[in-house]
């Protein structure tokens, strides 16, 4: 996976998030979540920042950032396993 392809991700994701009138708001990295709701609302708030580090070569962060999204985004039932993996693919979507 390269940044391209990681950037076609994040923009899947980001249009997902507006579709679903998801707001970003950051949360604090050292509280538990009260609502599972406020999850989706961070990770909308990390595609930013993704690619920022992109941008800066940082491609182990995006990844790591990357995998910590479709964690949530599985875990929230927005997406099944397999539309993650295939959103991975090169051809995928």
């Amino acid at each position: 996976m390269d940044k391209k392809k990681i950037k076609e991700v994040i923009d899947i994701y980001r249009k997902k998030f507006e579709d679903l009138n998801i707001e970003k708001e950051a949360y604090p990295h050292d509280e538990f979540l009260n609502f599972p709701e406020i999850g989706l609302k961070h990770c909308y708030s990390m595609l930013d920042k993704m690619e920022k580090f992109l941008d800066e070569d940082r491609i182990e962060k995006s990844f790591r950032w990357l995998g910590f999204i479709q964690g949530v985004l599985w875990s929230q039932k927005i997406y099944t396993l397999t539309e993650l993996m295939n959103h991975n693919m090169p051809n995928g979507q």
